[in-house]
């Protein structure tokens, strides 16, 4: 039976205005990838956060939460112990280069400062910073500063890894090397927790997705069995509305999904062949037929509006 690293068991966090939690259950399996998504407020790095130990969860006689079988309300520093964390902001020493940060953050853990030596070399390394290790963090690109907080994340060797949203704002190239990394870390038996707004990220590493919208799950699973169980095979997505008028038949309702926003009509369906002919038969070229993704489920499960919270 696979061990589970993480259980979450109705927890609930409420603030003066804001139930950023609620009621929430999840489980994580060692040497997975478990993938948060949701809109900004859904309450994902408040979740996070109550892992960790710097949030404190609604005391509730049926919330229970264990990490590495400790509660975070009473076991804080060992969970600590035993995690790195990659928070949503580079928060670094700008005066000090990257050799220099890393040293003074391996001192919390008590690291030897020649183990402390070895392990920084090898991180530099693996996260390809090696050639910036003397560098001040003012001379770094937003990517290496994110790389670096990763680095930081990993100097204790954590057997989970927390990561808040950790390639926001990264070119592709960037952000394709950190799931790199993250594969790696995964095969090498690192437990990886991650919240994201990139659905492809989402796809890419996760071994399990759930959604949330206002501090609730509404769907979980593997990525590939949330496209299958939840959403049509293609979609048609239509820029020029008007030019749809004249194809929309009575028959067409029994055989697509019609999903209407401000700007696009999307006509979704298992029948590829039924879409294309629909496309073919138009005069504007101002549409797209594709394959359904990721960000489809997500968008169905929690609507296309913007929540007051965003």
């Amino acid at each position: 039976m696979t061990e589970k690293i993480i259980i979450v068991k109705n927890v609930s966090k409420t603030f003066p205005k804001v139930v950023a939690v609620n009621n929430l259950s999840f489980e994580v399996e060692a040497q997975t990838c478990f993938g948060c998504l949701g809109p900004n407020g859904a309450g994902k790095s408040t979740m996070m956060k109550i892992i960790y130990g710097k949030c404190t969860r609604d005391e509730k006689p049926a919330s229970q939460m264990s990490i590495f079988g400790y509660d975070p309300k009473d076991c804080e520093l060992e969970i600590k112990s035993l995690s790195g964390v990659v928070p949503q902001d580079n928060n670094l020493d700008d005066e000090l280069n990257l050799i220099q940060n890393l040293m003074i953050y391996s001192k919390f853990y008590n690291i030897p400062a020649r183990l402390a030596r070895e392990r920084i070399a090898y991180l530099l390394d693996f996260l390809e910073l090696s050639e910036k290790a003397n560098s001040r963090i003012t001379e770094l690109s937003g990517g290496m500063k994110r790389r670096l907080v990763i680095a930081r994340a990993l100097l204790n060797n954590p057997r989970l890894l927390i990561l808040d949203e950790p390639t926001t704002g990264l070119d592709p190239q960037v952000r394709h090397l950190i799931w790199d990394k993250l594969r790696l870390l995964k095969k090498e038996g690192t437990t990886i927790l991650l919240t994201t707004h990139y659905m492809e990220e989402a796809f890419q590493i996760c071994d399990t997705v759930m959604i949330m919208h206002k501090g609730q799950r509404i769907i979980e699973g593997p990525p590939r069995d949330l496209l299958a169980n939840n959403i049509e095979k293609y979609v048609l997505e239509i820029l020029d509305a008007g030019a749809l008028q004249d194809k929309l038949k009575e028959n067409m309702q029994e055989q697509v999904r019609i999903d209407k926003s401000q700007q696009v009509t999307r006509l979704f369906s298992n029948d590829f062949e039924y879409l294309k002919t629909i496309a073919g038969s138009m005069e504007s070229s101002n549409y797209y037929l594709r394959q359904t993704n990721l960000e489809d489920v997500f968008l169905k499960a929690t609507g296309r509006g913007l929540s007051e919270t965003q």
